[in-house]
């Protein structure tokens, strides 16, 4: 699904995107949500993620940045904790690899990742 990930880009199914984006997917079918904005920048908030909570997917996978720097406030552990999802949290090369071994293990899965810092 995700071919490659380096500083600044991600490969997806052959299109190569240079802004930060989400994937969902679900039964088999995956979307990208490509130029994905969040409220502030390096913070990951709970309203950040409305595509994602409406779908409930499985697994969440959050890539932070090739170092990490996007921060995940508690309030989106809360709400994935309390909506059923599992959640995981890493660096985006670490996320991507996590992610694409999850892809055909399980019926739903998002990511969403940050592709820079």
């Amino acid at each position: 699904m995700i071919e490659h990930y380096s500083f600044g880009e991600i490969t997806v199914q052959g299109v190569r995107y240079t802004k930060d984006l989400i994937i969902l997917c679900q039964e088999g079918n995956c979307k990208v949500y490509p130029n994905w904005w969040r409220k502030e920048g390096h913070l990951l908030q709970p309203e950040d993620l409305e595509v994602i909570w409406s779908a409930r997917p499985e697994y969440l996978i959050v890539g932070t940045g090739a170092s990490g720097v996007m921060r995940v406030d508690q309030r989106v552990i809360e709400k994935a904790k309390a909506l059923g999802i599992k959640l995981e949290i890493a660096k985006t090369e670490e996320a991507v690899k996590r992610f694409n071994n999850l892809l055909g293990s399980t019926s739903s899965l998002a990511g969403a990742f940050h592709l820079t810092c």
